[in-house]
């Protein structure tokens, strides 16, 4: 199969899905969530005042007629106004991908290169003193919940050395990438760097106990030549699996240090949309973000081929 019928069937492919994903998010929000004209009309239960915001929901229809209502404002990128704001969401969605963008990006480069960068060196000095000690930094780092970590570094770093801002947020990318993004960068690589280390360095040395790396090394190749061009090469794709599978953690993460740092990205807007059940808002996010999940699934997967020529599409 040539790569264009691939990604032709993977994006059909994901229609379904996507439907299911809707279809469980309209429910969770229409018959578990409650009645949102009750939530909008606060404490005054005025029956004329509901009917009259359930008319202006459209939620009077059919459960069917508001679930394609619902289909066509996620296609057409239209999901109404926030119920908090009365901005439209598709434009919080759009000013805010900016901020989340530049936290997200930077930890995901950085954290890659130092977790893979690190786990080829323990397993290069494997079961010596070094790689028992990192290792155990690792399982300690592990075990600390990661507000303690945002407490700390804000403490230590903001008001006590003064080294980093813990507020503020500018219309400038360069200004925000240099001066108040370095701090909540920092602290999501130093929080994810543990847990990848471990598990990459299991994926290296799984690799040591091939038969094409006793190969190698009869052939008279240096252990940091074996390292680098075949552990490392073959290594690539369960390193690139597990960087794509943990994309959403890692913006579930994103989300609490935009919380925290007061940094105007999704990662805020869905904690305060959650806070004042603005359903709207938290609707888009999920999907979206579920969608962005497929698209980075699909590139995943062709990056298989690129690294490994003998992965076929299929």
């Amino acid at each position: 199969m040539s790569m264009t019928s691939f990604i032709i069937r993977r994006l059909w492919q994901m229609l379904p899905t996507l439907l299911g994903v809707m279809l469980l998010i309209f429910l969770l929000f229409n018959w578990v969530g409650g009645d949102p004209a009750y939530i909008l009309a606060g404490k005054v239960s005025d029956p004329a005042l509901i009917a009259s915001i359930r008319k202006q929901l459209g939620i009077d229809q059919s459960y069917l007629v508001q679930f394609w209502v619902f289909i066509k404002q996620v296609f057409t990128f239209d999901l109404g106004r926030s119920w908090s704001t009365n901005e439209l969401v598709s434009h919080i969605l759009l000013t805010r991908l900016g901020p989340t963008l530049t936290l997200l990006i930077p930890v995901l480069l950085l954290e890659t290169i130092i977790a893979v960068g690190c786990a080829m060196l323990v397993a290069y000095v494997r079961g010596s003193l070094t790689d028992r000690i990192v290792m155990m930094c690792c399982t300690v780092a592990m075990s600390i919940s990661f507000l303690v970590y945002i407490i700390v570094f804000q403490w230590l770093f903001g008001f006590k050395l003064g080294w980093f801002p813990v507020q503020g947020w500018t219309n400038s990318f360069w200004v925000n990438l240099s001066h108040y993004a370095p701090l909540p960068i920092l602290l999501a690589i130093l929080v994810d760097v543990a847990p990848s280390l471990r598990l990459y360095r299991s994926f290296i040395l799984d690799e040591l106990h091939h038969d094409y790396v006793r190969t190698a090394r009869a052939k008279g190749l240096t252990e940091k030549n074996i390292m680098l061009k075949h552990v490392l090469r073959n290594a690539a794709i369960p390193i690139v699996t597990n960087v794509a599978s943990g994309l959403p953690s890692a913006l579930v993460g994103l989300f609490l240090l935009e919380f925290f740092f007061s940094i105007p990205g999704l990662g805020r807007e869905m904690v305060v949309a959650v806070s004042n059940s603005d359903f709207p808002v938290i609707k888009a996010v999920t999907v979206y973000l579920a969608v962005f999940t497929m698209v980075v699934n699909l590139l995943v997967d062709l990056l298989y081929r690129w690294l490994d020529p003998r992965v076929a599409y299929k």
